[in-house]
């Protein structure tokens, strides 16, 4: 299985409801009880513009992951996404190569991931994201505020949150 980006926006309610499905369980405590992640409007939108990449099993998608260029030379991945009946296949770990590739194909040197946390306690599932993305190359570069940087999501939110900005140098020789 291989990841390719999407073209086709007729599938964006399905990808919606996976992610909107694996985030409600992932970000449990975290969203206020109904907040959902994206809409098919929005998904339909990034499809239409290049920035969605699916992987799919027997003509079922069971992973998505969002790429975009977020400055000069720095791709950016998100929405990154694995059916729960799949985890641990490596779903997840073939989305992000894929995001990492594309970061390459394009001479971007570094791509960027941002996972939001609680502040105060230790999510179960941001703590295991926060180490595997550091097992494969990623760096807290900083933790920014919710409420200055996306200062629309903060009353969905059930607590208070920051987000760790990630990086990772996509420069094989490094």
């Amino acid at each position: 299985m291989t990841p390719v980006l999407i073209s086709d926006t007729g599938l964006a309610a399905e990808i919606a409801g996976l992610i909107n499905r694996v985030y409600a369980e992932a970000e449990k405590g975290i969203w206020q009880e109904g907040s959902a992640r994206t809409t098919p409007e929005e998904v339909a939108e990034l499809i239409a513009t290049g920035q969605i990449a699916v992987l799919k099993s027997d003509d079922r998608i069971v992973g998505s992951v969002r790429v975009h260029e977020i400055e000069d030379g720095v791709g950016e991945f998100g929405m990154l996404v694995a059916a729960p009946e799949e985890r641990g296949t490596g779903i997840g770990r073939d989305l992000v190569s894929f995001a990492e590739n594309w970061g390459r194909e394009r001479g971007y040197a570094e791509m960027q991931l941002e996972l939001l946390v609680p502040q105060g306690w230790a999510h179960p599932v941001k703590e295991f994201l926060r180490g595997w993305y550091t097992r494969i190359g990623y760096q807290v570069v900083r933790k920014d505020s919710l409420e200055d940087a996306y200062p629309f999501l903060v009353p969905r939110l059930a607590c208070p949150c920051d987000f760790l900005v990630f990086r990772k140098d996509l420069d094989p020789s490094k």
